[in-house]
Parts: C-alpha cells; structure tokens; sequence
C-alpha cells in the first residue's frame, strides 16, 4: 500500500535531562532521527517529511540526504502544529494514508507499520497500542485508589489516516492541546482501530530510557568455538618456537615456517570459529613466501579477521603435549606473547602443557602436540 509519513522531531526534550534534544542525541552510534526516518523509507515510504526546529533543517537534511523524497520543514511551537506543518508539505492523493510518528521512539518495525496500514482498509484511523499490564494506583505521595486497567491501552506511534480527513480533523479542532492525532480524529466522530503494538517501542522520555535503549540498539551477539590442532617433528637445532617465545633446547620443531605449534594451533582455533577454513589455506606452506616465517604472523592474521566480521576474542586455551622442553618457567612470557600479538587481555589466554608419560610419538620424543580451543563473540547471523 502507497503512503506517506511525517516525522515529528520538534520538542524541546525537557525531560531528557541536559543535552541536544532527543532526536540528535546518538543511539547505537547514529542520531535518534536515523532510525526512524529509515524505518519509515525502508517500508516504502512515497513521501517524508521530517518536522523539525529551524536550526536543526539543514542538519536533518544531510543527515537523511540519501534517502528518496525526502522533505524537511520547520515545526511550531506545539505538537499539533509541528503535525500540520508536515501534512502541508505532503502531495499527492488526498486519500493517500499518511503515518505520524515520533522521532523520539526509534525502534519502529516494518510489521507495525504494516499492521496499521491494513487496519485503514476497515477503519478511519489506526494507532499501535499495548494494552496496560501494570496495576494503576492513584494518589501523590501515598496510594488513594485504584484504577481498573481493563480495556486501558497504552498508546504509540505510527498512527495513520487518510491525509484529508486527518487535515480537515484539524482545522475543525477546537479543544485544548490534543494528546495526538487520534484524539483530533475522534473528536469527529472517526473510527480509530487499536492494533498491536511493540514493547521496543517505547519512546524516549527520561535520561534513564536512553541506558535502556542503547542496550537494545547493539545488534544481538553469539558465541562460536573453534578448535585448532598441530604437531611438529623434533629435528637437529638448539632452540624451539613456542607461542613466539624462544625456548633453548637442544633440538628444534622442523616445519615451513617457524614451526610454532602453539601459534598455528591458536590460529586454526581462531579460523575455525570464524568459518575461514584453516591455517594451509591462507599461508599454503607450497608458497615460498612463508618459508621461516614468524607464526606471529599467522595469528595476526586471524586474529584480524575476527575483527572484520565484528566480532572479539573471549577466550583462548592451549594445551602442549611434549616430555621437553619445560613450559612453566615460559608460560606467562607466551601468554603475554600471544595477547599482544592478538591485541587482547592478558587474562584471556590460557597455556597448559602435560606429558603423556613417555606414550606415543610426543612420549618418545619425536614430535610436540599443540591443541587449542577458541570462543569468539560475533554479530549473530
């Protein structure tokens, strides 16, 4: 269904606390504007106008000036004016449905705005509502009586009419300062339908509500684990590689690059939690380029990657399974080692070591065993 909106982001946002008023103040890093204006175009929008203060147009212009048809205006004193200006400035068919909404209620979905569109199709007006779940009290400092709460709605916005009668509502107004526009619509005598609303809508009022919306505007998160594995052979040397910590010793892993198994173990950890395949295919050890090169590298690389997808690193575990060399007097110099090479808090990663008491090919000493668990937190899919 074709319409068009209004936008209202005049007030003065006394209540707020000190600061830019509430449309301008950021949420999830962009203006409170933003989210609405897009919600609104995002849904198909024909025309938006956006109400605002005078000193304010050119700021909502550039701020939205990427979206199609968009007009902005300056507002009046009241909301009520602030509402006509934006209806003015609309065209089109004057039985178009128009939405007004509130700026200051960000978390607008394309499903409310579709509800109360198709609630025009059998009604003069419709307005997103929710019905009150809390028991009401009356009194100032102390309880003096109660108030049944059946049949009490809590109202929001969108609210859509038809564009001329909504106009001609308000040229017939008389009455003080209405609440909104289905009062001004049902002082006619219109049918105004109640359709469901949502809870996320709530609009911002008190400082309090913008600690709760900002939680609400980090986009939802979830945990992956990744696991890596890697093993070397000992060769001839008198040092070893281990989580870039040089151990002397009197033998070295033998590999392409560094042969740090505690690093490519870590790497393949932090790839597999991402989905990005494994260690072989992002440095193939068939290409000369890698051939001595630090594992510092490898981690780094990975630990980059996290970082493009959003997402950080929670927790790091590795355990090396070898008879020699001794890991615990290195253990916090490979610790420190592998957090500033990811960039990360010390306190996130673990280094273990264990012996499998002289069974198998690290009990005999031919080889070292790295394995290492990895939890990344990642924007959700």
């Amino acid at each position: 269904m074709t319409f068009s909106a209004v936008i209202v982001a005049a007030g003065a946002s006394l209540r707020a606390g000190p600061g830019v008023p509430k449309p301008w103040r950021n949420l999830g890093g962009r203006p409170v504007l933003d989210w609405s204006a897009r919600a609104l175009s995002g849904a198909g929008a024909r025309r938006l106008v956006v109400v605002t203060t005078a000193d304010r147009i050119d700021a909502a212009r550039a701020l939205l000036s990427d979206l199609p048809d968009l007009s902005v205006v300056e507002g009046g004193a009241t909301r009520s004016l602030s509402v006509r200006a934006g209806l003015a400035a609309l065209d089109g068919p004057p039985d178009e449905p128009v939405l007004v909404h509130d700026a200051a209620r960000p978390f607008l979905s394309g499903e409310v705005i579709g509800r109360v569109l198709e609630a025009l199709a059998t009604a003069d007006g419709a307005l997103a509502a929710l019905p009150v779940a809390d028991s009401l009290r009356c009194g100032e400092d102390h309880v003096t009586g109660s108030v049944d709460r059946e049949g009490l709605w809590r109202a929001q916005t969108p609210q859509a009419f038809r564009r001329h009668a909504l106009v001609r509502a308000f040229d017939a107004w008389s009455g003080p300062e209405p609440t909104d526009e289905a009062a001004v619509m049902a002082a006619t005598g219109a049918r105004i339908a109640l359709v469901r609303g949502d809870p996320r809508l709530f609009k911002l009022t008190w400082p309090e509500d913008f600690e709760m919306a900002e939680s609400l505007a980090r986009p939802a998160r979830e945990v992956r684990m990744g696991q890596g594995i890697d093993a070397h052979r000992w060769g001839p040397g008198d040092g070893v590689w281990l989580c870039g910590v040089r151990i002397p010793h009197d033998a070295a892993l033998v590999g392409h690059s560094d042969a740090d198994a505690g690093l490519h173990a870590l790497t393949d950890a932090l790839l597999g939690a991402i989905g990005e395949g494994d260690i072989g295919q992002h440095f193939p050890p068939s290409d000369l380029r890698w051939k001595g090169e630090p594992s510092a590298t490898f981690l780094a690389h990975a630990g980059a990657l996290v970082g493009a997808r959003g997402g950080r690193i929670l927790s790091l575990d590795l355990t090396l399974v070898c008879e020699r060399p001794k890991v615990s007097p290195h253990r916090e110099a490979m610790r420190m080692s592998v957090a500033t090479i990811l960039g990360i808090d010390v306190s996130r990663v673990s280094i273990k070591a264990t012996t499998t008491e002289g069974m198998g090919y690290t009990g005999r000493q031919e080889g070292l065993l790295a394995q290492a668990v990895a939890a990344v937190e990642l924007p959700s899919a």
